[in-house]
């Protein structure tokens, strides 16, 4: 999480406007919506449906230990009719191989499952088999063998161009977290330019607001109601006054950019309809929420609409039935965290919704753009297909994490593809667009949270924020300035997420209260309770940790384990000038009891630098 004092608010704009000025809706980089636009095939009509359907299998059984045999009887054999004669046989065939079996019950089909009383390995299981087979009365005999879930391939006819799902370079490895969750029961709430309609997002859609009071943004000609369609957010040069410099904003015309329904599709398009595109959480439900239209929106409406979507009350409005579990922003604004807007960011979070926000696409330090630069929220850089950081992506020692936003400069084949509608002035037909920026980038970390919340209910948006962290993996490519974490990676991620369960394999133990580090040769600690998990700790237990300090080589960092046995994870080291240390490390924890109070402590053995503890996660 953020760390910040408190400053004065500005006001948001939603749209994306030139260089320089706010900047809510951060699809296209500023200047270049034209050739983005220009560079989507059929733009005018909806894409044909094209490409084979690709299905999956289950994954093969293990040739590990076998526990039980199936052993299917001929017709006119009494073991086929009597579960008594089924047991005698079993005893006796099981002396006949030196082992002790047993009938357990009788299978729907008829045959018999026989319990080999002990996991046999493949030569002794082989043996027993052997003396069933050679009975005239046995059909067959075979192992009870394991077999685990997997997903098939989409056959979506356009899945084969959403490269930031599955490639291994710059891909977030979605397809391998789909074992474990879909994002059936969660809710999203999108903060967007609202939806329209398309047939590949409508069953997942839910719903929601317009939370637009100005009805000349709004282009409805009401005010605030139950109806979040996108009206379109199309402008003419000019139309939203000047900047500081007496520039028209926008610098060109701009067409409709249906920008909430692209991100809307990222997180939650339907998948295996044998159409369009696949989404990340394509079982979880999408809340349209209507903050920006003509011009962009106001700090206002976005804190209503976020005090509204995760479940707050907000006064003439009727109580959302749907409260969401994750909230996606892809909208923001040079200038400072309003306070508004971080007191509705606090409530959301305090209800128990993950919120996540676009870093920003103006190639500059994230700092300086809200809601970016608040607290409590998952900010995300943008990479490219190369997995370097995308060129117009912010950056920044308040990135959290960095996820593909596709760089369509270089074609339509490296932008990210989602749900839009042809239309330029008004609503068209539906269609696909590839789009780049940030605000792509967002809705990926959104639906990986989706997934975790299916996965894991009781997971905080603290442990959500640590755990996608703490399972990012090293950008292939470059990133000057800092992208945070890295590049997210869906699978990993839920395998640390555990699933369900009181006690899942590789649970994750956040504690992401901020601690200032003194100047000072002062050590200080952040605790961390680990409870229900008995015996000691694993020999591979990881240590994330998340610290921005501005000269990580004054720092030493130390795991303190519930007995007082301490473990060095960082030295300080002169010649280490770069920033923060925003890692994972693995250490042998086995000497002290799992369960305890854990502590990270830190110390600036110089003077001249400060920082603090961001965030730090135990994964048992």
């Amino acid at each position: 999480m953020h760390h910040r004092s408190a400053v004065p608010a500005r006001k948001i704009f939603g749209t994306a406007l030139a260089a320089g000025l706010a900047a809510a809706v951060l699809a296209i980089v500023p200047g270049t919506a034209g050739a983005v636009e220009g560079s989507v095939p059929g733009a005018g009509a909806p894409l044909p449906a094209s490409g084979a359907s690709q299905t999956g299998a289950a994954a093969p059984a293990t040739d590990g230990p076998v526990e039980r045999l199936i052993v299917g009887y001929t017709s006119g054999a009494t073991e086929a009719r009597s579960d008594d004669a089924a047991a005698r046989d079993a005893e006796a065939k099981g002396k006949k191989a030196g082992e002790s079996l047993g009938f357990e019950r009788r299978l729907g089909t008829g045959a018999a499952l026989v319990d080999l009383g002990a996991e046999l390995g493949q030569k002794d299981a082989a043996d027993v088999m052997a003396a069933f087979r050679a009975d005239p009365d046995v059909a067959y005999a075979v192992p009870d063998r394991r077999v685990y879930a997997t997903a098939a391939a989409p056959n979506d006819t356009y899945y084969d161009r959403q490269w930031d799902l599955f490639e291994a370079v710059a891909g977030m490895n979605v397809p391998g977290a789909w074992d474990k969750a879909t994002g059936e029961g969660v809710k999203v709430a999108v903060i967007d330019t609202g939806y329209v309609a398309h047939s590949d997002l409508a069953a997942n859609v839910i719903t929601g607001y317009d939370f637009i009071t100005d009805t000349r943004m709004s282009r409805d000609g009401d005010g605030r109601d139950n109806n979040a369609a996108d009206n379109g957010d199309w402008m003419n040069r000019g139309d939203c006054g000047v900047d500081e410099l007496g520039r028209p904003v926008p610098d060109s015309d701009r067409n409709n950019s249906w920008h909430g329904t692209h991100v809307a599709g990222t997180i939650a398009a339907t998948t295996g309809n044998g159409r369009g595109v696949a989404g990340i959480a394509h079982d979880a439900t999408v809340q349209p929420v209507r903050v920006l239209g003509w011009c962009g929106g106001t700090d206002a409406d976005i804190i209503d609409a976020i005090t509204w979507a995760s479940g707050g009350p907000v006064q003439g409005v009727p109580a959302n039935p749907h409260p969401a579990d994750v909230i996606n922003m892809s909208l923001g604004g040079a200038g400072v965290c309003n306070p508004g807007t971080q007191n509705a960011i606090n409530g959301a979070v305090g209800r128990g919704t993950t919120v996540v926000v676009a870093a920003g696409n103006s190639n500059m330090n994230a700092t300086g753009f809200q809601p970016a630069n608040c607290d409590n929220v998952i900010t995300v850089a943008a990479s490219d297909r190369e997995g370097n950081r995308a060129a117009y992506s912010n950056y920044g020692n308040i990135v959290d994490v960095t996820a593909p936003g596709g760089e369509t400069a270089l074609g339509s084949a490296t932008g990210i593809w989602s749900t839009v509608n042809a239309g330029l002035r008004n609503t068209g037909n539906e269609t696909y667009a590839a789009y780049q920026g940030t605000s792509m980038a967002a809705p990926h970390i959104a639906g990986l949270a989706a997934l975790m919340n299916q996965a894991s209910p009781s997971m905080t948006p603290a442990q959500i924020e640590s755990a996608i962290k703490a399972n990012a993996r090293t950008l292939p490519g470059t990133c000057s300035g800092g992208c945070g974490a890295g590049l997210a990676d869906a699978a990993r991620t839920l395998g640390a997420s555990g699933g369900t369960g009181s006690q899942p394999a590789g649970t994750v133990f956040t504690n992401a209260a901020n601690v200032n580090i003194p100047d000072t040769n002062t050590p200080i600690t952040s605790s961390l309770a680990v409870t229900g998990i008995s015996g000691n700790a694993p020999t591979a237990l990881k240590v994330a940790v998340d610290i921005k300090h501005t000269y990580r080589g004054d720092l030493r960092i130390e795991l303190v384990a519930p007995n007082g046995g301490t473990t060095q994870l960082k030295t300080p080291s002169s010649g280490d000038s770069a920033a923060d240390v925003i890692t994972t490390f693995t250490v042998n924890g086995s000497g002290a009891a799992a369960g305890g109070t854990w502590k990270l402590r830190v110390t600036d053995v110089y003077s001249g630098d400060t920082g603090y503890i961001d965030s730090w996660s135990l994964t048992f």
